[in-house]
């Protein structure tokens, strides 16, 4: 079945909300989501937005904490007017019904984390991007001129390349197909515009602070159609997620540190002074090695972040998701310290686009996690994220939108999803038993620390699993597990394949064979294109 829309928005977070919202009052918006409407990374965020809104701050400082922390390779005319558009955007989000945090002179409360030079990070105390989904998805809900599908995986983007199986000069994106995992049919979403905002790719790796649905899986549409990828080996640990056999990884935001909490090791001895003059609020590659470097060498399972020296009460105040789900697993952060590990967080690299969010496609944009803008560079300041996806949906928005405007677009005839000789597969685990796979190799071989024969020998582990990923996807019907184990397995290899290109340490690219930094020949983005 075909549906047709002025704009397709594919990804329900914060990037796809904040766009849909931008635009749908110039055109028909339809936005496509693979689960629930509210799952997304932005659901999870605890931190919240960094910002200047404080007369103890400025642009300039908050301009130098994100290149510092970028190792060199931020691209610094987009970090310029990211931080210049920010405020902007964080007072669109509150006219949404957004309510942040006040302090006490009825100020917007500020917190600080690791990297950040002053208080700057807006926050709803450390439920940010689940209050700012629901605000967000409220004013979607409301609007007329928006339609959300969700239980909609998007399979594939629909190109004029493909469609006319020719080396056309300017390829164009028309939209996408789409998989309804209620029917099992494949619906084809035609656009004039399309926008990518599918987040991050944290399940490729075993342990993740990302949810089920961080597969990667615009990275892997944009990739098979022609885009260019930039960056991909500049994958963040969040250095602190709560180790316990049943948390699944829970997020242990930045902001506990920010509010004066130490690293310890087991025996209670601090540790990040020997790494960084910033001690515990130290960047997040430099704290995540740190951590794992430690673990090694004292063959410890975690370390501990100690809030004890912090009131009660104000920790209950200002955490109290943070602090009620510890309580739920036995730990009183009041009282005793917890127990913390690093986790893959979030790709700094993504879908090369330009500074209104179009890629190498026409017609093509990407937002947040999905996009390589050059405003993080080699690592990324904690809570830039969430800033970029805003400032960036207000650029993609006003460019497509003035776009549709003046350009004439030729309407094509899309074929129906073919599924050919393909039938159900009985075998599901298979799928499961080559997630399990990359998932366990990438953790092993590309995380924190990396060595050229541990690369190496991921490349050639992977370069198996997708020969056999590319047969099961022909001989069988897609459902949406075979569906992400191709994306995921596709963003595998790019990962990988750029850290392999990447010959010096850089940011959170750590390779134990060329310990430090190159900037004869490496001060440059890492760039892949099929």
């Amino acid at each position: 079945m075909e549906k047709a829309s002025d704009f397709l928005v594919i990804g329900s977070g914060i990037a796809g909300l904040s766009f849909a919202l931008s635009v749908a009052s110039r055109g028909t918006v339809r936005l496509i989501t693979k689960r629930d409407k509210r799952e997304s990374n932005t659901k999870y965020a605890q931190g919240g937005i960094a910002s200047v809104f404080s007369k103890d701050d400025s642009f300039e400082e908050h301009i130098n904490d994100t290149i510092a922390a970028g190792a060199g390779l931020c691209h610094e005319d987009v970090v310029e007017f990211v931080v210049k558009e920010g405020p902007e955007c964080v007072k669109e989000l509150i006219r949404w019904g957004v309510e942040f945090s006040f302090d006490d002179k009825n100020h917007i409360a500020l917190g600080r984390e690791g990297g950040h030079s002053r208080r700057r990070i807006v926050h709803v105390k450390d439920v940010t991007g689940s209050i700012v989904e629901d605000a967000l998805i409220q004013q979607v809900d409301a609007h007329q001129n928006i339609k959300v599908y969700e239980n909609h995986i998007a399979v594939d983007l629909i190109t004029l390349k493909k469609l006319l199986k020719a080396d056309t000069r300017a390829d164009r994106c028309l939209g996408a197909y789409a998989l309804d995992t209620d029917t099992g049919e494949v619906h084809s979403f035609l656009a004039k515009k399309t926008l990518l905002a599918t987040g991050g790719a944290g399940k490729a790796y075993l342990y993740t602070s990302n949810p089920d649905v961080a597969t990667g899986d615009g990275i892997a549409m944009a990739y098979r159609a022609g885009a260019y990828i930039a960056n991909m080996e500049f994958f963040q640990f969040h250095p602190t997620c709560l180790y316990h056999p049943k948390a699944k990884s829970f997020l242990i935001s930045e902001a506990l540190r920010g509010e004066g909490g130490v690293l310890r090791l087991i025996n209670g001895e601090p540790f990040m002074e020997r790494y960084h003059r910033m001690k515990s609020l130290a960047p997040r590659d430099v704290t995540a090695r740190a951590i794992d470097s430690e673990m090694k060498k004292n063959g410890d399972e975690h370390v501990y972040l100690d809030m004890t020296g912090i009131r009660p009460a104000f920790l209950k105040e200002r955490f109290p998701n943070i602090h009620g789900v510890c309580m739920r697993y036995g730990i009183d952060m009041a009282a005793e310290p917890i127990p913390v590990v690093p986790a893959a967080h979030y790709m700094c690299g993504g879908i090369v686009v330009d500074d209104y969010g179009e890629t190498s496609i026409k017609s093509l944009f990407v937002c947040g996690e999905s996009a390589f803008t050059g405003l993080h560079g080699a690592n990324r300041l904690a809570s830039n994220s969430l800033l970029e996806a805003l400032v960036f949906a207000s650029r993609i928005s006003n460019k497509a939108s003035g776009d549709i405007l003046h350009e004439k677009v030729r309407r094509y005839d899309i074929p129906l999803w073919d599924v050919g000789s393909a039938v159900n597969s009985d075998e599901a685990i298979v799928v499961s038993h080559n997630w399990d796979e990359i998932r366990r190799l990438m953790w092993n071989y590309v995380g924190i620390v990396r060595s050229n024969k541990r690369l190496i020998r991921a490349k050639k582990r992977i370069q198996n699993l997708q020969d056999e990923i590319k047969e099961y996807y022909w001989d069988f019907l897609i459902t949406s597990d075979l569906v992400e184990l191709r994306n995921i397995a596709t963003v595998a290899e790019i990962i990988v394949e750029s850290a392999i290109m990447r010959k010096e340490s850089r940011g959170l690219h750590y390779n134990i064979d060329y310990p430090a930094a190159d900037d004869a020949h490496f001060m440059k983005d890492t760039l892949i294109k099929v």
